[in-house]
């Protein structure tokens, strides 16, 4: 028969334990404060609300937006001009407005770079790297792909992860195929919007969104890029190194939309239509829980160095350009 102390000392060690479990769990549990610099762009509020209103259909959990400075583009009107609004409606969701990204950095876990233009971006995303904690880029990661490289030296060199992506990684069926639903993709071709802004490359203000759709089925891998444009459409085709070809379809007229068709060994698979924001998010939360981005920085930027390179086909009449010698230029030498 136990005795009162055994009995005692068994009943120490349960609650222990069951503490222990239950410390576990708080932790697993515990919601990562973020912070958003740069409220210019509808993904904003689109991303606050599904992280922070439970009752939203297609809620995130894991996280909260605490703060935001709401600065952004300081010369591209139709980002300036969203700001107001925006703020007000962070403000109505309770979250804190800051004047400053220091002073947003030091009250969060993590960040989401949301300014809608990306030359700021590298002098942005610095006093997070300095702080030591994860960021987002949204797309466009930087307004040169010199800028996007040394996005990735800095933040390599400060040991913060950084994770960047346009919301159509995710089209729908693109992760399916990607993750060999038609067996080995032997070719693609995606289209979407691609309209233009005088302070960025051209693709790299909205050509992305189906460039981006292209790199997910195809993985990175390019060498050669040529390019052929006129004032309504652009299309880019892009030869990976084992003889594969991707091509990109940008639209400036016309029925406009995002999509395309992915060729594989097992199949052709129609990949499409846009999937919304809550798929990213998704994955952005993830990253944010495990520090692991979900996206190589050389696909990454690989895919800056197919727009890079696009354009440089452009001011060469259409000649083939090298993606390897375009990122030298930019400044890569790995």
């Amino acid at each position: 028969m136990k005795s009162v102390q055994q009995t005692a000392l068994l009943a120490m060690f349960a609650i222990a334990a069951n503490f222990s479990v239950v410390s576990a769990q708080a932790q697993e549990t515990k919601v990562i404060r973020v912070g958003i610099i740069g409220l210019d762009t509808s993904h904003a509020p689109a991303f606050a609300k599904v992280l922070n209103d439970k009752t939203h259909a297609q809620h995130v959990p894991g996280c909260k937006v605490v703060a935001a400075y709401p600065k952004g583009s300081p010369d591209i009107e139709s980002s300036t001009s969203r700001v107001p609004e925006y703020t007000k409606q962070f403000e109505e969701m309770g979250i804190e407005i800051v004047d400053s990204i220091p002073t947003l950095v030091a009250k969060v876990d993590a960040v989401l770079l949301e300014t809608n233009d990306g030359r700021p971006h590298l002098e942005q995303i610095r006093p997070a790297l300095k702080a030591g904690i994860p960021v987002f880029i949204d797309k466009p990661i930087a307004g040169s792909l010199s800028d996007a490289i040394a996005i990735f030296k800095e933040a390599k060199a400060a040991g913060v992860p950084i994770f960047s992506a346009s919301s159509l990684r995710y089209i729908k069926f693109g992760q399916e195929v990607r993750n060999g639903s038609i067996g080995e993709v032997t070719g693609a071709d995606t289209y979407s919007p691609a309209s233009l802004e005088s302070t960025h490359p051209d693709l790299f203000w909205y050509g992305i969104h189906g460039v981006e759709a292209l790199f997910t089925v195809m993985g990175s891998g390019c060498e050669e890029v040529v390019r052929m444009s006129t004032d309504d459409y652009d299309v880019v085709v892009g030869k990976w190194n084992d003889g594969r070809i991707g091509t990109f379809r940008g639209l400036r007229a016309g029925k406009r939309g995002y999509g395309g068709t992915a060729y594989g060994t097992k199949g052709v698979q129609v990949i499409g239509p846009y999937a919304g924001y809550p798929p990213l998010v998704k994955d952005i939360v993830t990253f944010f829980q495990t520090g692991k981005s979900p996206v190589s920085a050389e696909e990454t930027l690989q895919i800056y160095a197919f727009m890079e390179a696009a354009d440089e086909s452009k001011r060469q009449g259409g000649k083939p350009v090298s993606v390897k010698e375009v990122m030298k230029k930019a400044g890569w030498s790995e």
